[in-house]
């Protein structure tokens, strides 16, 4: 069976493990279980998002940030994430696995605002010099908040119908609806949970 969802454990997962994209909603934790992936499995960490984004919150090109990213995932072995349809026939066509997060709306909301509150607080630097504000994050049409308020259902309806539809069957699916799947595949590779 080619899509596996809830707990995942066993080697028969680690072997479709060489090149993993981890998928989902904005904020329901995707870098996070990359980071953790990556080093369970000893593969470099690809982050779409540090590709994508330049000082000042400036967007890459289109076919420069494609160039990047297919540079970036030339290697036999590494674990992406992000949810750029941009770059999505060069990643989805190397990859081996795709873990999607497919969690609750209350999960993933709880997830932005206390990452984006920690982020604002300690200042955290994120890509290219980039930090969130105050003002960026809860203030403005362009907030992290808004947009995975805005986004979260349309993006999960959109990842159900893209999985469904079978077109990269070379791919293992594994989808996790809870936190709790997330930390019980990242330990069944060996990678301690994140909660």
């Amino acid at each position: 069976m080619r899509q596996v969802s809830g707990m995942v454990v066993g080697g028969d997962v680690r072997r479709a493990m060489e090149r993993v994209v981890v998928v989902g909603t904005s904020c329901s934790g995707k870098t996070t279980l990359a980071r953790q992936l990556s080093r369970a499995l000893g593969a470099p960490h690809i982050e779409l998002d540090a590709i994508h984004w330049k000082p000042n919150w400036q967007s890459r090109p289109a076919e420069e940030f494609r160039q990047l990213v297919s540079e970036a995932v030339a290697g036999e072995r590494w674990v992406v994430d992000g949810n750029y349809s941009v770059s999505r026939d060069i990643v989805w066509a190397r990859a081996t696995a795709i873990v999607w997060l497919n969690f609750s709306f209350r999960v993933v909301l709880w997830r932005a605002l206390y990452r984006t509150t920690r982020r604002v607080i300690s200042r955290e630097e994120l890509f290219s010099g980039n930090r969130e504000t105050v003002r960026q994050a809860f203030l403005s049409r362009d907030s992290i908040i808004l947009w995975a308020t805005t986004t979260y259902r349309r993006r999960r309806r959109a990842y159900r119908q893209i999985l469904d539809e079978g077109a990269f069957p070379h791919v293992r699916i594994i989808e996790l609806r809870n936190p709790a799947e997330a930390d019980a595949l990242a330990a069944s590779l060996g990678e301690p949970a994140s909660s």
